[in-house]
């Protein structure tokens, strides 16, 4: 039970710290977030447990695989925070993201790669 308290209490405080860091600089916390932070977090907690390396090499594959339909995001986010509210900018941004991932696992299933 003290390792996963001490997990959450180590994930959470990075995270807080990204946010902190990008309130005083836009620049800084967008490096510090674009970096593959929760998966390098996730292959150490995955290792230090035991896993295979088979298992900790198939979560790096997925997960280039699953981070690829979210970059447009990033682009249409400020063009369309610029004309609605946070939320609805949000909204569509994640509608997106969902088509996205859907074109990408409909495509790479042609190359033998099962996202869904």
């Amino acid at each position: 039970m003290l390792w996963i308290v001490t997990k959450y209490l180590l994930t959470a405080g990075i995270v807080v710290l990204i946010s902190e860091i990008a309130k005083r600089s836009d620049k800084a916390g967008a490096l510090i977030a674009a970096l593959p932070t929760v998966t390098i977090l996730a292959l150490i907690w995955m290792y230090v447990e035991g896993q295979e390396q088979d298992k900790l090499a198939n979560h790096a594959f997925y997960t280039f695989w699953y981070v690829l339909p979210t970059l447009p995001m990033f682009l249409i986010f400020p063009y369309l925070l610029n004309r609605y509210s946070f939320w609805v900018s949000l909204g569509i941004c994640a509608g997106v993201s969902i088509f996205c991932f859907l074109l990408v696992a409909f495509v790479i299933k042609e190359f033998g790669i099962k996202l869904t």
